[in-house]
């Protein structure tokens, strides 16, 4: 089976090197959350490089992922964004259709939000609590060894007295996005193990445990909003008791319209993430298809200006846009990985 695939690889790519000149402009799709620094990028990278500006597109990250394993050729992208690794599922998913060495670019991290309008108060929340707004089914009463029901909270207070009367609305990803994915484990875990009853589940249950702690609602209270946080940001102006759910480098561009909750008595700020004082915070990636390199012009050198001090550094244009750079150290390091194009190791 191993000797097939790289029988596949290999043809794909002859095959591809033939058809390399049908297209000179590296194509690159992926996170919504990763989209802005990409974009920005690619804007310096068409500026100062001599090669043409790449073409970047939204599609959430599973969306990306999916398109860029789809093979080796001109009709596949030749970068995938990811506001989360890439699964073994998906790796092994490439490797079936001959895309069998990625590299993989850790770029920085980032906070998941649970943001609303600057015209209504902040929301001072805890991880529980949003889970107990947002899961299908909650204990009964709200306590932990109650018997699961369907979820009975319509308004914040219903979930704990101090809370906001308003109903519960919030607009989040859809299932194909890496902050859908990320949200569901940082968050929707997290609070439902904070039940020790529920917690206990994962090793006499599994399934039934994933179920209980990763299933949102599905009555109004939770809202798939698409992978466009621009629509997100204006059905909150609309609706001032309505939340959304987004990256933190995406509230950090709309300050003047949007405020963050407070979560666990922690703000989502710059510092906070990069302190790790924020909990619910995650890496951005990502992924490079290493048989196009050298047939696509300018991939080494779009990777080349992606790690660069002036671009992800913490002086440099992409903290500007809400990145919080990895640690100095890291950075010398997976830049050095994403220049000799090392491969993929899980």
């Amino acid at each position: 089976m191993y000797s097939k695939t790289l029988a596949v690889a290999a043809l794909a790519t002859v095959a591809f090197a033939a058809a390399a000149e049908a297209r000179d402009q590296i194509r690159i799709v992926g996170s919504s959350t990763v989209y802005p620094f990409a974009t920005a990028v690619a804007e310096r990278f068409g500026k100062a490089s001599g090669f043409r500006a790449p073409v970047v597109e939204s599609t959430g990250s599973g969306g990306g992922i999916k398109l860029f394993c789809n093979g080796v050729g001109v009709d596949t992208p030749d970068i995938t964004n990811s506001s989360r690794r890439i699964k073994k599922s998906e790796i092994e998913s490439c490797a079936r259709n001959g895309v069998t060495e990625i590299t993989e670019v850790k770029i920085g991290f980032d906070g998941i939000v649970l943001a609303n309008s600057k015209a209504a108060p902040q929301m001072k929340i805890s991880i529980q609590q949003i889970w107990l707004a947002l899961a299908k089914q909650v204990p009964e009463g709200n306590e932990d060894g109650g018997k699961l029901v369907p979820n009975p909270n319509r308004t914040w207070r219903d979930i704990d007295p101090p809370l906001p009367a308003a109903r519960i609305e919030v607009l989040g990803p859809p299932p194909t996005s890496g902050t859908r994915d990320a949200f569901v484990e940082l968050v929707m875990e997290a609070g439902c193990d904070s039940f020790p009853s529920l917690k206990a589940m994962a090793k006499t249950d599994a399934n039934a445990h994933k179920a209980v702690c990763l299933t949102v609602r599905e009555d109004g209270g939770w809202i798939d909003a698409g992978e466009n946080d621009n629509l997100i940001v204006q059905k909150l102006q609309a609706n001032k008791s309505a939340f959304g759910v987004f990256g933190f480098s995406f509230l950090d561009q709309n300050t003047d319209k949007l405020q963050g909750s407070m979560v666990d008595g922690s703000a989502p700020t710059f510092e906070n993430i990069a302190s790790g004082a924020y909990p619910v915070s995650r890496s951005m990636y990502f992924y490079v298809k290493k048989a196009h390199v050298g047939s696509i012009p300018g991939i080494k050198e779009y990777i080349a200006e992606f790690t660069s001090e002036k671009a992800w550094g913490p002086r440099g244009y992409l903290a500007d846009k809400g990145l919080i750079p990895l640690p100095e150290e890291e950075r010398k390091k997976v830049r050095e990985q994403a220049l000799s194009l090392a491969d993929l190791t899980m």
